[in-house]
């Protein structure tokens, strides 16, 4: 059994949302779709590190979800900036089972044990070189990452954020300082796109190793974790 993850589907198989015309994300469902069936086996465990998809509410992510469900393994969503729909994890977990997504679970104040690891991980907050932060926002986001990560217990702890934590010229500091408080070692985050996957930071800083894992920096192809 492994682990994989990629983020930023920006699926919209509901809604007229194409992603296709942006470049390089031609055809990008159906590369998507070949990749994770070529690796992914049932039993596998695939995080997907937000924007999961463009719809603006719970129930308009039917289609989207359906195309999740009918791929192999089971996939564990975390929010991202355009997942409008995201509401409780009670609602979520309620919509989940009423439609037999059954392989599809939430990263969300909590974490997932599998094959000794445990998944932990939340949004996170954008910064910008030389801006300060929401501190509001950041501070909540920094709770729920905490909230994950106490959730885990003494097991090795992974992070999945969407926003990355560190930039060149700029840093989350709060957030990098609750990898260090943990001992996370491995970090992966998405959101970058077109000429920023570029300016990603990957590999390891100050000891924890960083992964940049949107879809298109990955060529739609989920990266494997463990």
């Amino acid at each position: 059994m492994a682990v994989y993850a990629i983020g930023d589907l920006h699926l919209s198989l509901g809604s007229e949302k194409p992603m296709d015309v942006f470049p390089g994300w031609q055809g990008y469902v159906e590369k998507l779709e070949r990749s994770w069936r070529s690796l992914v086996k049932p039993e596998d465990t695939v995080v997907v590190a937000g924007d999961v998809s463009w719809a603006m509410k719970l129930e308009d992510t039917r289609a989207d979800f359906a195309f999740l469900e009918a791929l192999p393994g089971k996939k564990i969503l975390l929010k991202g900036n355009h997942d409008y729909w995201w509401c409780t994890l009670r609602k979520m977990e309620s919509y989940l089972a009423q439609n037999h997504f059954d392989s599809i679970s939430i990263l969300h104040n909590n974490s997932h044990l599998v094959e000794g690891l445990a998944l932990c991980g939340t949004r996170s907050w954008l910064f910008d070189a030389g801006e300060a932060h929401d501190e509001k926002v950041m501070n909540r986001e920094l709770g729920r990452l905490k909230a994950s990560l106490d959730a885990a217990g003494d097991g090795e702890k992974i992070v999945f954020l969407h926003y990355p934590p560190i930039y060149p010229n700029a840093d989350a500091r709060q957030v990098v300082e609750v990898l260090r408080e943990y001992g996370v070692k491995k970090c992966y985050y998405g959101h970058l796109h077109g000429k920023s996957i570029h300016y990603a930071v990957q590999g390891e800083v100050d000891g924890i190793e960083y992964h940049l894992i949107s879809a298109d920096a990955l060529g739609f192809c989920p990266y494997k974790v463990r």
